[in-house]
């Protein structure tokens, strides 16, 4: 009986390790070389298991030109996660339950709000919200932090 238990249990792990591996998001971040909150958002993503690839970027303004964020809704840095947008510091969580709205092409927190996911300024923290665009353009509150 023991060999088969171990066969199991050998099995159960692997398929757990299957199913995790395809649960992991990937996430290319554009940021200018000399960011260092850019930095501390990226961690955050990895400690919430993103995979992150970091790209250095010179120009960002044309980077998000290019993917379409608002000029209105910038800030340091832009992600892309299944060709969506992703621009400032937006909380790990919101990116995953933006992934199950298709209409939302991608989120902003504009500027860069202390407390924020790679803003962290000891005890200070700003009210901020995360923006959402949808096909149309079409700007909404996603999610509001107090």
């Amino acid at each position: 009986m023991k060999p088969l238990v171990a066969s199991i249990a050998l099995t159960a792990s692997l398929l757990g390790s299957t199913l995790q591996a395809a649960d992991v998001v990937t996430i290319d971040v554009y940021r200018d070389p000399n960011c260092g909150c850019c930095e501390a958002w990226i961690e955050h993503l990895q400690g919430n298991g993103f995979s992150v690839t970091d790209h250095l970027e010179k120009n960002m303004t044309e980077v998000k030109r290019q993917l379409g964020v608002p000029q209105e809704l910038a800030s340091c840095h832009t992600g892309v996660v299944e060709g969506r947008f992703i621009e400032g510091h937006v909380p790990a969580a919101d990116i995953l339950n933006m992934r199950k709205q298709p209409s939302i092409i991608g989120l902003a927190v504009p500027g860069m709000p202390a407390g924020s996911p790679g803003m962290e300024m000891g005890d200070r923290t700003d009210a901020y919200q995360v923006i959402s665009v949808d096909q149309e353009n079409t700007t909404s509150v996603f999610n509001s932090y107090p």
